[in-house]
C-alpha cells in the first residue's frame, strides 16, 4: 500500500476568505453557532452520501434500541477507519480553521459520525454536548462540533434544532424536559457549527426521506476524545494521514506539555515523523524571560 499522504487525500479548496472564517468563528463565540453555506463541493458530498449507503449494507447498520440515538436512525461510528474519503472531513479548509478559531489550533478530534434521521423518528432530547464534562457553567468553548449536511436540512425532515443563547446558560438542559428550539435549515453542501455548551437536539423527521448528516466534533487538545482515536485507528492507516490529521487524532502535543511520551512529541516515536525530538524543552524556553 502507498503509504504517502497523497495516495489518501483528495485535497479541498478553500473558498472562504479570511473574514468570512473570522466572521462564522465570531458568531459561534456570541450567538454559539453559524451555518456555512455552500461548504464543500458537490461532487463530495454526493461521494459520501453513496459511500455511506454502502457501509449501512456491508456493515449491517441498523438503528439503535434508545430514544437519544433514535430508534429510526443509524448512526456509523469511527468513520475514520472506513476509508480515504473520510479523510477529508476533519480537515477540511472551510471548516477545519472556523473551529480552531473557536477552540485553539492544539484541537483534537473528538468523534465523526454518520447520523441519517429516518422517517417517523421523533425528535432527540435537547442536549448540550458538553454536559456530562463537571466544569461550572458558563466556561471558555471546549467543544466545537459541525455537522455536515449531505442532504438538505429542513424542520420538516429533522434539521439540528437549535435554543439560541443557551451556551450562556449557568446549568445543562434536563433530558426529560421541553424547551423552545428553532431548525437549523440549510440547504445540502452546507456546514453548521456550533459551540459545545450550546442546547440541541436532531429534529423530527416528518417527511419520507432521510435527512443525512456527518457529525464532524473536535475538542479542546486537553480533553479525553470521545472516541478513542489512539485505539480504534490501525498506526498503519494513521501512517497514510497527513501531518495535520495525524496531529488532530492525537499525535500532537498540546501547549508543549500535554500528551507527550519522555519528552518526545508522539508523532515522533510512534510514526516517525521528522518533529523536533524535545518540543518541552523548546516550550520551556520560549516562557523563559
Amino acid at each position: 500500500m502507498d503509504a504517502s499522504p497523497s495516495a489518501a487525500i483528495t485535497p479541498d479548496t478553500r473558498t472562504l476568505d479570511d473574514a468570512a472564517i473570522e466572521s462564522h468563528a465570531e458568531r459561534v463565540r456570541t450567538d454559539g453557532w453559524s451555518v456555512v453555506e455552500n461548504a464543500i463541493a458537490p461532487e463530495l458530498v454526493d461521494e459520501l452520501n453513496d459511500d455511506l449507503l454502502r457501509l449501512e449494507r456491508d456493515l449491517g447498520i441498523v438503528p439503535a434500541d434508545n430514544l437519544f440515538e433514535g430508534v429510526r436512525t443509524t448512526r456509523i461510528y469511527n468513520l475514520l477507519v472506513h476509508g480515504p474519503i473520510y479523510e477529508r472531513i476533519p480537515i477540511h479548509p472551510n471548516v477545519l480553521p472556523i473551529v480552531e478559531k473557536v477552540l485553539d489550533p492544539g484541537l483534537l478530534i473528538s468523534s465523526l459520525s454518520s447520523i441519517a434521521i429516518g422517517p417517523d423518528e421523533s425528535a432527540q432530547m435537547i442536549h448540550a454536548d458538553d454536559q456530562v464534562i463537571g466544569l461550572p457553567k458558563p466556561h471558555p468553548a471546549i467543544i466545537c462540533n459541525t455537522m455536515w449536511a449531505i442532504t438538505d436540512f429542513t424542520e420538516e425532515n429533522g434539521a439540528t434544532r437549535l435554543c439560541p443563547g443557551s451556551h450562556l446558560a449557568d446549568h445543562s438542559p434536563n433530558l426529560l424536559e421541553h424547551y423552545d428550539s428553532i431548525p437549523a435549515e440549510m440547504a445540502k453542501g452546507s456546514v453548521l457549527v456550533w459551540v459545545g455548551s450550546l442546547w440541541h437536539g436532531g429534529g423530527a423527521n416528518q417527511t419520507d426521506k432521510r435527512r443525512v448528516g456527518l457529525a464532524m466534533n473536535y475538542c479542546a487538545g486537553f480533553l479525553r476524545q470521545q472516541e478513542n482515536q489512539q485505539l480504534v485507528i490501525p498506526q498503519d492507516t494513521v501512517r497514510r494521514f497527513p501531518r495535520r490529521l495525524q496531529e488532530l487524532v492525537g499525535y500532537s502535543i498540546y501547549s508543549g506539555l500535554i500528551g507527550h511520551i519522555d519528552k518526545q512529541n508522539p508523532g515522533k516515536l510512534l510514526l516517525g515523523t521528522a518533529d523536533d525530538a524535545n518540543l518541552l524543552w523548546d516550550y520551556a524556553k520560549a516562557k523563559i524571560p
